[in-house]
């Protein structure tokens, strides 16, 4: 009896001390895995998740809006001078050119000031905020929510225009309230948001809303994938804070819709994160590049290519020489999986590609010929440029032989003179001298001076072979066309119409 006493109580103790060992053990483990980004902004405390609204706001928005802070920025402008009749040309414009015009003056320099929002992400005074709120600005003043409304000069530490995003520095010895980065990523549709901010100068309001849709892309950069929400977010919000019910800021507010109601957007914390660190120790970001083209896959365009449905990011062109090229890619790849992560649709390649630090190995799944490819390539690191300019076009009409009246396109041979006129590197191929307005052409963006270098995948030299490639393809559900569009090049797919059978009389 006494030996099974003592075996209980033995066996209690050694529970006992396992799990205390566990606990320290994971607590050591947590410790030595804090990650350099986590010690440089707040990670979020709590892990209860929130299914309802809250009674009322008054609470979260006592704890969140002391992390907000107002931001003010001058910017040096010029106005040009007044000049009597501006687009009249003179006789001495020729001879003395802007000497001519100096008497009316260079204009002067006046002061603009506008205004933002940002919010505080490490006790050293870092503070988060959208670019075009700082940018070119001469003098930078945040002033911090609470009963002093104190103000500080900020200075920029690094900036990110492509992702509209700022880190700037206070200098203080007063402990600053944090705000905590979530995870974007976890954030559901119809999910109750809170946006503080300071719109149209009117500091440290709060509204709330839900997130309306994620992944919007709006024409603002190659990166788009914004947080749509309803809370009311205007001029003014730029650069602050969306918070989720738990305290945790889940999005940088960016942009508004001109007009509209209930329509904000906000960029995922989870982006910012990605290039946050590379502010603050390189004041710029950097980005993995491979050197692609790429296109939608529209539900044409998958037919063409063999995909049971319209996914992935169609592969144009391959820049020679870069990593893309290097790894085997080829244009008429549709990359359906990057470094692991699948490709949805076009816009998540940039985003992942974006994402991923140059000099990475990664591997690439493409679609060719209908099957599915497995390739590796290296990332190097992306130069933000100017983007090549596509070829003008003048209001001459060239002619050419109506190619085929249903689709609505008029093509020709190229010839010296076209290649000397539009500087055609390339004279394979057919030359789009006009298209039927109305027509498939037209509806799928063919315009006058294209030149088609391909029918269903077949290249074609000239208008003879166009005509013979395109009867055959006339005969398929879809006609996919290979252009090339000044500098640039892409797929365009027309769905082929049956003919409607006629009726006996």
């Amino acid at each position: 009896m006494k030996n099974r006493k003592f075996g209980i109580g033995t066996l209690v103790l050694a529970v006992a001390a396992a799990m205390f060992a566990g606990i320290m053990t994971t607590a050591s483990f947590d410790f030595t895995r804090t990650s350099e980004a986590q010690n440089f902004w707040k990670e979020p405390s709590q892990k209860e998740d929130v299914a309802f609204g809250p009674r009322s706001f008054v609470e979260l928005s006592k704890k969140l809006a002391p992390s907000v802070v107002n931001i003010s920025t001058t910017q040096v402008m010029r106005q040009r001078p007044f000049m009597p009749f501006p687009e009249f040309k003179t006789p001495f414009d020729e001879f003395f050119g802007d000497e001519f015009r100096k008497p009316f003056g260079d204009g002067h320099e006046f002061k603009r000031q506008s205004l933002g929002s940002g919010f505080v992400i490490n006790k050293e005074g870092y503070i988060l905020t959208n670019n075009h709120v700082i940018e070119n600005a001469t003098e930078i003043l945040v002033t911090l929510s609470g009963k002093d409304k104190k103000e500080y000069l900020a200075k920029v530490i690094g900036r990110d225009s492509q992702l509209d995003v700022a880190l700037i520095k206070i200098e203080t010895d007063e402990e600053l309230p944090v705000a905590a980065l979530g995870d974007s990523d976890k954030l559901e549709i119809g999910e109750w948001v809170v946006a503080i901010g300071n719109p149209f100068g009117l500091g440290g309001t709060v509204t709330a809303g839900i997130v309306s849709q994620k992944g919007r892309v709006i024409g603002a950069g190659p990166y788009d994938n914004f947080i749509q929400t309803d809370a009311s977010i205007n001029p003014g919000n730029s650069g602050g804070p969306l918070f989720n019910l738990r305290g945790e800021v889940v999005g940088v507010n960016t942009a508004v819709v001109a007009g509209g109601q209930g329509i904000g957007f906000a960029t995922p914390i989870n982006m910012v994160k990605e290039v946050a660190l590379q502010l603050k120790e390189k004041g710029a970001a950097t980005r993995g590049w491979i050197g692609v083209t790429i296109q939608e896959v529209t539900p044409e365009i998958a037919s063409s290519f063999g995909l049971k449905e319209p996914m992935g990011a169609l592969v144009s062109s391959v820049v020679a020489g870069d990593p893309a090229s290097e790894g085997g890619i080829k244009a008429g790849d549709v990359i359906v999986e990057f470094n692991g992560k699948r490709i949805e649709e076009m816009n998540d390649l940039p985003r992942t590609v974006a994402a991923t630090p140059p000099g990475k190995k990664v591997s690439v799944k493409v679609v060719r010929d209908g099957k599915e490819t497995e390739l590796y390539l290296t990332l190097k690191k992306k130069s933000d440029g100017p983007e090549g300019e596509i070829a003008g076009q003048d209001s001459e009409k060239g002619k050419g032989d109506e190619v085929e009246a249903g689709l609505g396109i008029f093509a020709m041979d190229i010839t010296p003179e076209l290649v000397k006129k539009f500087d055609i590197k390339d004279a394979s191929g057919v030359f789009v001298n006009n298209v039927k307005d109305n027509s498939p052409a037209s509806d799928i963006g063919l315009r006058r001076w294209d030149i088609i270098k391909e029918v269903n995948r077949t290249p074609v030299k000239n208008v003879k072979e166009f005509k013979k490639q395109l009867e055959a393809a006339m005969k398929k559900k879809v006609v996919l066309l290979f252009v090339k569009r000044g500098d640039s090049v892409f797929y365009a797919a027309i769905k082929v119409k049956e003919a409607k059978p006629e009726k006996a009389d």
